[in-house]
């Protein structure tokens, strides 16, 4: 029997944060200050979670410590909003074990990216997403972030995917192109969940039909991120167009470096966390930090570490 995914489609909307994984100054997850970082989301108004993906760091996680952060972070979220995990690796088994992970545990939907830095062709990358989203019954949004993976999901390998395999219900576009994303909805349906992985793009992608935005600047501002998506569903459009602009000076700080370095640089100066990545990632410069400690300053956001 087919499975219905119309409920979860209608629940993932709006902002749904990529929740950073903090460590300890000796590398190890700090799993207390995650469970904080949660509820701070939870808070302020946040329609969902996802962790592990970009901003989770995932590739510096080992396979067991990605599957801790996903069980703790299910049971801190306790349904209260869609849990969607990162579960993509540039390893097909990996991403298998992953995703059949996430929806042992009873993930919502699980974010799978295009594998990173094997650049496979359109045909590999249909029958690895293919393979994977047959291999479970939890909705799958595909995660395509070129800049990150050095190869882009086509919008005809796309439309093909959701045409075979009804779990796959929407995709995160980390894409600059915003042709390739009204495509996206025009070949796949205006029902199909589109989120906008590139904040400058957040407000646009809703005004062509998309569900919302899986945005790294939420971790820091997580209720203007939320109720930029609250006016456009209320039907104020200009409150979120004003949204929109009012946050494009802290987008644009929280990326003069890879992300999710000088998100973490931020939540450290709000006292949220120790600023710790795992080599090979770190730190932004020390005149960086200053940059964005004095944007943050701009947005009255309360600093512990002045």
């Amino acid at each position: 029997m087919a499975v219905d995914y119309s409920d979860i489609k209608s629940r993932l909307r709006g902002s749904i944060t990529p929740v950073i994984t903090p460590f300890k100054a000796d590398g190890a997850i700090d799993f207390e200050k995650m469970n904080s970082l949660i509820e701070f989301q939870l808070a302020n108004g946040t329609h969902g979670i996802s962790v592990t993906g970009t901003s989770g760091e995932p590739s510096s996680l080992t396979l067991e410590e990605r599957g801790q952060v996903m069980v703790n972070s299910l049971k801190v979220i306790n349904g209260r909003v869609p849990f969607v995990p990162g579960t993509g690796s540039t390893n097909h088994e990996e991403t298998m074990q992953l995703t059949k992970k996430a929806e042992q545990i009873g993930a919502d939907a699980a974010m799978v990216i295009v594998p990173y830095y094997n650049k496979p062709n359109q045909h590999a990358l249909y029958k690895h997403f293919k393979t994977v989203a047959d291999s479970v019954e939890i909705p799958i949004i595909i995660y395509n972030i070129p800049g990150r993976t050095a190869q882009n999901l086509h919008v005809d390998t796309l439309a093909q995917l959701t045409k075979d395999c009804p779990n796959i219900i929407g995709v995160k576009e980390s894409n600059k192109d915003f042709e390739h994303v009204n495509r996206v909805l025009q070949r796949c349906g205006r029902d199909f969940l589109l989120f906008s992985g590139i904040e400058l793009l957040c407000f646009p992608m809703l005004a062509i039909g998309g569900a919302g935005s899986v945005s790294a600047t939420a971790n820091v501002l997580p209720g203007k991120v939320a109720e930029m998506h609250d006016a456009w569903f209320d039907g104020d459009v200009e409150r979120a167009r004003k949204l929109h602009y009012e946050l494009m000076e802290l987008n644009d700080v929280l990326f003069k470096d890879t992300n999710p370095a000088p998100v973490k640089a931020a939540l450290a100066m709000m006292g949220k966390i120790e600023p710790h990545l795992r080599l090979p990632m770190d730190v932004p410069t020390k005149e960086l930090q200053e940059e964005i400690r004095a944007t943050l300053n701009k947005y009255n956001i309360t600093l512990e570490y002045a």
